[in-house]
């Protein structure tokens, strides 16, 4: 019969935290602890100064949705079959029967299962619980963690978008300040040439004025009295010529038609404000190139380092440590430690063949088999004709609208996240979530003849093809 002392300490590891007593109808909320529902009700129903700030669990402090409560039908059973033991124990009872498997003498009988149970199975169910429990608290960390690295990254977002748009105020508003003080210019002189020109055209009017007033006053006299002097008036009238002064000059005119060239700083800084605020919150373009030394001997590369071709015979390459020998894949020679970079594969499958496309740890195994997976620490895409996979570990057959030819591969070395999408129609592909702790460095592979892609430097960025 299990003694007093075995028996108290299997009860101890089933009490509630709150009450101090055997577990009620034990629920467990999200780090893993377990309460008696009714202790765990009346707590979350208690004012205090969490209740604005939200709930904490009543032992380790992490925080928990009161609505989130779970219940643990698994360890009420062992709760209940615990009493049951201890009931035997108190009256001197002692089963006959030992456990089959463990040779222990069987002292529960489980009424839903209907299968005999002994100590050492509820010691193995305690332990499977804990191992659980220590599963959610490890994710939940990890979690957490990835959390804040994302709210760090938001509140950086934040200061940038803020800085930026004061620079571009700033700018604005010297920009506003020049264009008005030249158009107060432009207004001045157009004022002051219309009133040279009202000046030159009355002082033509009055002379003209006068002269058809000479004339008038010559044609009511008699003929013989408009003979006298007359010639002089009509000389005057014949020599006299009417200046016709224009307005606006042709230099201030060109001045007024030139004036929208002003705006063109304005449009050059609006420009390079988008870019500059588009690169700061999107990913780091990366500038990368193929590495020689890893790429396996069926790959055909450029001088450059910059286009990979698929090949049935074999390269003279010398054998070396990082070198592939059965997976032909290539590494960049660049590798990241943290950030957010982003580069662009396009792949040229036009005459069959597959492309590999990701990360991979610095340490993966570069000689004999190579399984493309997570597990291994490779998070990739491969795309064939007709189809694109995810290489998980089990590689996952994806339903897109477009087979993409130019894939968009963006990391995020704090948060975890490998992130792949159409660069053409930005439609997501899929995304991987890992914790990077080694350097990564992008990866591509080929199989197939004719399968081949390229690289090329595009404003910063990597464009393929």
């Amino acid at each position: 019969m299990a003694s007093a002392p075995s028996v108290t300490s299997l009860a101890d590891e089933v009490n509630c935290p709150i009450c101090q007593g055997t577990l009620r109808e034990p629920v467990t909320i999200d780090c893993g602890h377990n309460f008696c529902r009714g202790c765990l009700t009346r707590y979350c129903e208690i004012p205090g100064p969490e209740s604005e700030e939200g709930l904490s669990c009543p032992l380790c402090k992490e925080p928990f949705r009161p609505g989130s409560f779970r219940p643990n039908w698994q360890l009420a059973n062992v709760v209940e079959n615990i009493e049951r033991l201890q009931l035997a124990s108190t009256r001197g009872l002692e089963v006959e029967d030992a456990c089959p498997e463990h040779g222990e003498k069987i002292y529960f009988f489980c009424e839903e299962d209907e299968a005999q149970l002994c100590v050492e199975q509820i010691q193995k169910c305690l332990v499977y619980l804990r191992k659980e429990r220590e599963e959610i608290q490890e994710t939940q960390s990890r979690e957490n963690k990835r959390i804040q690295v994302l709210l760090t990254q938001v509140a950086t977002k934040r200061q940038q978008v803020i800085s930026q748009f004061a620079h571009l105020s700033q700018f604005l508003e010297q920009q506003q300040t020049v264009l008005l003080a030249q158009l107060e210019g432009l207004d001045g002189d157009i004022l002051k040439q219309q009133e040279e020109f009202d000046s030159l055209a009355t002082g033509e009017i009055c002379r003209f004025s006068t002269l058809i007033e000479e004339l008038e006053e010559k044609n009511k006299r008699p003929a013989r009295g408009l003979l006298t002097d007359i010639r002089s008036t009509l000389i005057r009238c014949e020599t006299r010529k009417c200046r016709k002064p224009e307005a606006i000059s042709p230099e201030l005119g060109q001045r007024i038609r030139d004036f929208p060239q002003q705006a063109i700083p304005l449009r050059q800084e609006m420009k390079t404000f988008l870019e500059k605020l588009c690169f700061e919150l999107d990913y780091e373009p990366a500038n990368i190139s193929l590495d020689p030394q890893t790429s396996h001997p069926k790959l055909l590369l450029s001088e450059d380092h910059q286009r990979a071709r698929f090949s049935y015979k074999w390269q003279n390459s010398p054998d070396a440590p990082q070198r592939f020998d059965r997976a032909t894949c290539v590494l960049a020679q660049c590798g990241f430690t943290g950030g957010r970079h982003t580069w662009v594969v396009n792949v040229d499958l036009a005459h069959g063949g597959s492309c590999t496309v990701g990360v991979a740890r610095e340490d993966i195994r570069r000689k004999g088999e190579l399984r493309l997976r997570p597990e291994e620490g490779i998070w990739a895409v491969r795309l064939a004709w007709g189809f694109v996979s995810a290489l998980g570990s089990f590689p996952t057959r994806l339903a897109l609208e477009e087979q993409p030819r130019k894939v968009q591969v963006s990391l995020d070395y704090e948060v975890g996240w490998v992130t792949f999408v159409n660069a053409v129609t930005q439609e997501h592909i899929y995304t991987f979530t890992a914790s990077f702790t080694q350097k990564i460095f992008p990866l591509f592979g080929l199989w197939g003849r004719g399968s081949g892609f390229s690289l090329s430097c595009q404003e910063g960025a990597v464009s393929l093809l």
